[in-house]
């Protein structure tokens, strides 16, 4: 008798409503009774239409807050659950995997909620503006395993590409894979918190907990083991008798490599910028032998500082039977000569 008179009465506000031009759910007890709590996230937001705001600036203000509404209950719904299994379980006076991470969640207030739909209705007589959203719980469980799922293989997949570049000493590329990994672990951790808030039922399987918890540590490892590694951006200009020629370049950088250093074609991923200078000049020849110099000029420059810690020009002379390997011989052995210049500011 009770069920058949609160069915009579719904009924007769949805006439009434109805009745008006007005759509049902602006009822408060027919949204709860048709979108209960256990079934749906709903959100219900209202406005004035004033003269100095167009009508749809309006209506997407109401959306926005109508869909704000519903990820504050969604918000609300991760603080009430977090604290109660916290203080109602624990293993051994352990909390669980699920209790540590359930004590760690945070939300943050503009978090998206995928899959809300919404509806609106201008009340112009009134002058008024309102917005319904909802959002099934089983969608979202649904949805959010999924992305879960996804974006921990995208993690997987950058930290191990991150690994095999740190192996093959490609550090630069290295930290940037990891840089990209940081982002999509933090989004793990919110779609984690909306699961434990949607699904009253969600273990720690569904969350993943573990396997998000390795991924953690392994960016960790690796990003303390790119800290300790020198990124080197090289800047080199050099020629032999106004012919290109990378001969400087190539010696300094496999030198700086044997020494730990790595390189990146970005400077603002560097801790030391190298500028290099340096051309070839003719000397003299006696008795067949060609003398020429490599005039050059190093510029170094701490980024990490901000400031040019090292600057210096010298001239190497080489020596060979022709002016072209006379002048690539000192281009040769003003190598070892930077590095020998540079290496005390690199080391420390």
């Amino acid at each position: 008798m009770k069920k058949f008179s609160v069915f009579i009465l719904f009924f007769m506000i949805s006439i009434v409503i109805a009745g008006q031009g007005k759509p049902i759910w602006l009822d408060d007890d027919f949204r709860e009774m048709s979108y209960p709590a256990k079934d749906y996230f709903t959100g219900f937001a209202y406005g004035e239409v004033s003269t100095s705001r167009p009508l749809q600036d309006v209506i997407q203000q109401m959306i926005t807050d109508a869909q704000a509404d519903l990820s504050r209950k969604i918000r609300v719904q991760i603080s009430s659950r977090s604290q109660t299994q916290i203080e109602a379980v624990s293993d051994n006076g352990q909390y669980s995997e699920k209790e540590k991470f359930l004590n760690r969640s945070v939300i943050e207030s503009n978090a998206e909620v995928a899959g809300i739909q919404t509806e609106t209705f201008h009340d112009a007589k009134a002058r008024i503006v309102y917005a319904f959203a909802y959002v099934k719980r089983h969608q979202l469980t649904d949805y959010y395993k999924s992305n879960l799922a996804m974006n921990i293989v995208q993690t997987e997949g950058l930290l191990q590409t991150a690994y095999d570049l740190l192996e093959a000493g490609e550090k630069a590329k290295a930290r940037g894979q990891c840089e990209a990994a940081i982002p999509l672990l933090a989004k793990l951790r919110t779609v984690q918190d909306l699961l434990t808030a949607i699904d009253v039922n969600v273990i720690p399987d569904d969350l993943q907990l573990t396997k998000t918890e390795a991924l953690h540590n392994r960016l960790t490892q690796m990003l303390a083991q790119l800290a300790q590694a020198i990124f080197v951006y090289v800047e080199c200009t050099e020629s032999n008798f106004s012919k290109p020629t990378t001969v400087v370049g190539n010696r300094v950088k496999s030198t700086l490599s044997a020494k730990g250093c790595s390189f990146t074609d970005d400077p603002t991923q560097a801790d030391f910028l190298l500028q290099i200078e340096a051309t070839t000049r003719h000397h003299g020849d006696d008795r067949g032998f060609t003398t020429c110099y490599a005039d050059v000029a190093i510029q170094l420059m701490d980024t990490r500082k901000g400031k040019n810690v090292f600057r210096d020009e010298f001239s190497q002379k080489g020596v060979t039977t022709s002016l072209e390997s006379a002048g690539r011989k000192a281009l040769e052995d003003a190598a070892p000569s930077i590095i020998q210049k540079i290496s005390p500011w690199i080391e420390n």
